[in-house]
């Protein structure tokens, strides 16, 4: 999330059934600062919610044809919408060491069932070196800290 907000590549949260199983946890929400979009939904696809979907397609126009996805439950959620964008003609990448499942063996079977799905299952620094493409940019200098 720091990342993303120092390099300008646009957030956008969803949260399912908040009211229910509560909000974001506040360490995310601090880094987040607003920054994000944020959505509530009872989708397990955030393809499936009108305004997630309304949200992601608008970005793809602007010519962010990459979703990078993050969050829990890897075998719900985060697998649903990454087969869902993949679709759609979206290119989606899911951080492994960015998601979570209850169970171990869940997560490992969702992240194999994403890759056979066509997404990119990768991790928190190869995102983070292919956005900033090369060292001792100011941006590299800024952001070396979430690396080591």
């Amino acid at each position: 999330v720091r990342a993303a907000r120092a390099l300008d590549v646009p957030i956008t949260v969803s949260e399912q059934y908040p009211q229910g199983l509560g909000p974001t946890v506040d360490s995310i929400r601090d880094a987040l600062a607003n920054a994000a979009f944020v959505a509530d939904k009872v989708e397990f696809s955030c393809l499936r919610s009108e305004l997630l979907r309304e949200r992601l397609h608008g970005l793809r126009r602007e010519g962010r044809p990459q979703v990078v996805l993050a969050g829990i439950e890897t075998h719900v959620c985060v697998l649903q919408t990454a087969i869902d964008l993949e679709a759609q003609g979206f290119e989606a990448f899911v951080v492994a060491d960015a998601t979570g499942s209850r169970s171990k063996g869940s997560r490992k079977l969702a992240l194999t069932r994403l890759v056979k799905a066509g997404a990119d299952v990768v991790d928190s620094e190869m995102v983070l070196f292919e956005w900033l493409e090369r060292a001792g940019t100011p941006a590299f200098k800024e952001l070396q800290a979430l690396i080591k």
